[in-house]
């Protein structure tokens, strides 16, 4: 027998230490609660309403105490405003630090309202510096002085550094907790003092080597240690190569570094170069799904687009976009004015003119998300920007010319009349070709203006293909002579 599977434990213990850390054994029965989606089910979040509203208060704190952090924050989210005060009353201590991290900022928001400033404290002492930054940093001001007077000085300290920085940059997102070593000591005195100091973070993977100076220069990671004799210096044994975060990236740029180098943790450094924090992969995951879906909503100008989001809020971010789209239509709507004479004596052309413009505004929509996609990703850049234009100018002749083709041959066999259908083939292509160039020009030109091409380029790539629509269409058609203004 190898002599490795005598030093394992029996099968038996190792599922009983399971079951004592609270891992599910293979043969758990599933979840009730969820379904198999991983959702919670619409009968569970009845009955735990049900049983807080009869004062079934154990029952109901039975049932949700078996669910994850994140389920409890679903659960919040997934009842009205009126019901969450006696959610919250009923869990008690069960409503703990991770289920507010956890939690919809909107949601979280309106609980802590709810929570007296020691209390707040007391759940943002218990949470790594990133969280607790995003729960404190959604607070009024003086909200906000109310807490962090409420909090240790330690503690405090951390949390008003972090404030300090602007929002969604590196210095809100990393983690103060790290373990550093200076570059002299050997393996050995590493194990030692990991295994010796009881205020060192107990999450970490790696470990930072710095200098005297407290500049990073290079990692190690726990299973490189592990697996070298102790008599080696940890210098031997570290990365010197590593990424380095600056206190003022923004946190987008942040999420592209992990994103492109395949990070777990990077070293985050002050203007000096001083380590100063990290920031971990589980946080990036947020916010790579955080601006993805930002950049996406900001296209259609719905705001944050959270569901969770109070009315008046959502009301504002959507109005005034459309209160700027009602401007740009009335641009379109003046040239149609202008071929009022020609519409009148051709009714046909009032029929097919939606065809034009609604064509090329979603062949304007195609080549505007692409752009915008390519400049968060940093794939569209002053070096291959002109390349992308070509690029996007070639594929707007070739889809005006086929979708031209189809509209021209169908107009002249629906009305009999082949001039007419020529008229709508020509504008098609002009439509779509301005489309494809307003698609990714407008969103270059505005992120060379330093504006944030998401914002408001759909507004102006509409205003384009709708106005360049119609006056191509009957300016052609009088042009033609099918009919007169």
């Amino acid at each position: 027998m190898d002599e490795r599977e005598d030093s394992l434990p029996p099968q038996d213990d190792v599922l009983t230490d399971d079951r004592d850390r609270g891992l599910a054994p293979a043969a758990q029965e599933p979840d009730t609660e969820l379904d198999e989606d991983d959702r919670l089910k619409p009968e569970f979040v009845s009955d735990v309403l049900a049983l807080a509203e009869a004062g079934e208060h154990e029952t109901a704190r039975e049932r949700i105490g078996r669910l994850h952090p994140a389920d409890i924050a679903d659960l919040f989210e997934l009842v009205s405003d009126e019901d969450r005060p006696l959610l919250a009353s009923v869990l008690g201590d069960l409503l703990s630090p991770d289920v507010l991290a956890e939690m919809n900022e909107h949601v979280r928001e309106r609980l802590i309202d709810l929570l007296a400033p020691e209390q707040v404290a007391e759940i943002a002492s218990e949470l790594d510096t990133d969280d607790a930054v995003a729960i404190i940093g959604d607070m009024e001001e003086d909200e906000q002085q109310a807490v962090l007077q409420a909090m240790e000085p330690e503690d405090r300290a951390a949390i008003e550094d972090a404030l300090s920085f602007p929002e969604e940059s590196a210095g809100r997102l990393m983690q103060r907790d790290l373990v550093a070593v200076p570059e002299h000591v050997s393996v050995g005195d590493v194990i030692d003092r990991l295994r010796e100091d009881t205020d060192l973070t107990s999450d970490f993977w790696e470990i930072f080597v710095v200098d005297p100076m407290h500049r990073p220069v290079g990692t190690c990671q726990l299973s490189w240690i592990l697996r070298t004799p102790r008599d080696i210096a940890i210098s031997d044994v570290m990365k010197r190569e590593q990424t380095l975060i600056s206190v003022d990236m923004d946190q987008e740029e942040v999420a592209l570094r992990f994103q492109k180098y395949a990070l777990i943790s990077a070293a985050v450094v002050d203007r000096a170069g001083r380590l100063v924090g990290m920031i971990t992969v589980d946080d990036i995951v947020h916010i790579i799904q955080e601006e993805a879906g930002e950049d996406i909503l900001r296209l259609s100008g719905a705001g944050d687009g959270d569901i969770n989001e109070p009315i008046r809020e959502t009301y504002a971010a959507r109005v005034r976009w459309l209160i700027a789209n009602l401007g740009t239509a009335l641009v379109a709507s003046s040239i149609v004015g202008l071929f009022g004479g020609a519409i009148e004596h051709m009714v046909a052309l009032a029929a097919l003119m939606p065809i034009v413009a609604g064509v090329g505004g979603n062949a304007g929509t195609q080549t505007l998300a692409v752009t915008v996609r390519a400049l968060a990703m940093n794939q569209l850049t002053d070096s291959n920007s002109w390349r992308a234009v070509w690029r996007e100018m070639k594929i707007a002749l070739l889809n005006g010319g086929t979708i031209a083709l189809i509209a021209g041959v169908a107009t002249a066999l629906w009305f009999g009349n082949p001039a007419l259908g020529a008229v709508i083939a020509a504008a098609m292509i002009v439509n779509i070709f301005v489309a494809g160039v307003a698609g990714v020009a407008i969103p270059l030109l505005l992120d060379r203006l330093d504006q944030d091409p998401a914002v408001a380029s759909s507004i102006f790539v509409t205003m384009t293909t709708d106005s360049m629509g119609f006056l191509a269409f009957l300016g052609l058609a009088v042009a033609s002579g099918l009919t007169s203004l």
